[in-house]
């Protein structure tokens, strides 16, 4: 498994944040970024919020362009805790995550309750056995592209 230390972790997620800012904001959505670094350290796949249609998640985004072979020992990074319920009728992306068999996910910040009451994903992944680690010196630049959804701070 794909494990850095903490600054190599810091870098990618700077990397899933700058991913975040190309998100055409939504009043009804938060703007995140997502990437997949595979067990040698490479950036396999990326994505962000609304990439390619106005309904998708940054880890939807990434994980759809992965070459899954190689998610086994890999690490995933959002900006924004992978969440555990959607209003649409797609697959939440903590389930997505354990379906792709991805042991380490690294997050910025937990989702606030702002569309839903209470999201578990965090809590979804590790009981499920995945690492997860929360770079709690990144949420507030996580934060700044969510402006656009007013009192995230």
């Amino acid at each position: 498994m794909y494990a850095p230390d903490r600054w190599q972790d810091m870098q990618w997620m700077r990397r899933a944040i700058s991913l975040a800012a190309m998100c055409p904001p939504a009043a009804g959505a938060y703007s995140v970024g997502a990437l997949i670094v595979d067990e040698d350290g490479n950036e396999i796949a990326a994505g962000y919020s609304r990439e390619s249609d106005p309904r998708e998640h940054a880890e939807e985004a990434a994980l759809g362009k992965a070459d899954h072979r190689l998610l086994a020992g890999a690490t995933l990074y959002s900006t924004l805790e992978p969440c555990s319920q959607r209003h649409s009728p797609r697959t939440p992306c903590a389930q997505r995550i354990l379906e792709a068999g991805i042991p380490r996910v690294v997050i910025a910040w937990r989702e606030p309750s702002l569309f839903v009451d209470d999201c578990i994903g965090y809590e979804q992944l590790v009981e499920a056995g995945v690492v997860v680690v929360e770079l709690h010196e990144l949420a507030a630049s996580a934060k700044e592209v969510n402006a656009h959804l007013g009192g995230l701070a």
